[in-house]
C-alpha cells in the first residue's frame, strides 16, 4: 500500500506510477476496475487569479498516520483490493498535482464509491492549511475548504 504525504520537491510520483504499482499487486487478479483521481491547482476562481498555493500540515507524521487510517477504513468498508494515495505539501502553481488517488476493486460500483469517499475524507478530515496567493491578496483555507 502506497499511502503517503510528500513534500513536492522530495519525490515526484505520478498517477501513472501509482496505477503501475497497483497493477503489480498480487490482488490484481481479483480486480475488474481501477479508478483514479488527480487533484491539481486551479489558477482561476470566480473573481481572482491564483498565482501560487502553499499547502502545509503542522505535523506530517500525525497527518500521515491519519491518512493511513482513513484509507484502511475505506478499503475495509468497500472491500476493494488496493488503494494508493499521495498528498503533496509545499509550494504549487497552476496545474501542479496536489492529490493522487488510485483504487482497484472487483467491480466498478464499490471501486468508484471507495475513490469518492477517499477524496472527500482526505479533504475534510486531515489537518491541512492552504495559503492562496492571488491577485486580490492572500487567502488562508483550513481543512475542508
Amino acid at each position: 500500500m502506497n499511502v503517503r504525504i510528500l513534500k513536492n520537491d522530495e519525490e515526484n510520483i505520478t498517477l501513472c506510477d501509482l496505477i503501475g504499482q497497483i497493477k503489480k499487486s498480487p490482488k490484481i487478479d481479483e480486480c475488474g476496475a481501477i479508478f483514479s483521481f488527480e487533484g491539481i491547482v486551479r489558477g482561476l476562481e470566480k473573481d481572482k487569479t491564483i498565482n501560487k498555493l502553499v499547502m502545509t500540515t503542522p505535523d506530517i507524521e500525525k497527518t500521515q498516520n491519519e491518512l493511513i487510517e482513513i484509507i484502511d477504513e475505506v478499503k475495509d468498508k468497500y472491500g476493494v483490493a488496493e488503494i494508493a494515495v499521495i498528498h503533496y505539501i509545499g509550494e504549487f502553481y497552476t496545474g501542479d498535482s496536489l492529490l493522487l488517488v488510485v483504487v482497484a476493486g472487483s467491480h466498478r460500483e464499490e471501486t468508484r464509491e471507495a475513490l469518492k469517499e477517499s477524496i472527500e475524507r482526505v479533504k475534510y478530515e486531515l489537518n491541512f492549511k492552504k495559503e492562496e496567493f492571488t491577485n486580490n491578496g492572500k487567502n488562508i483555507i483550513m481543512s475542508g475548504g
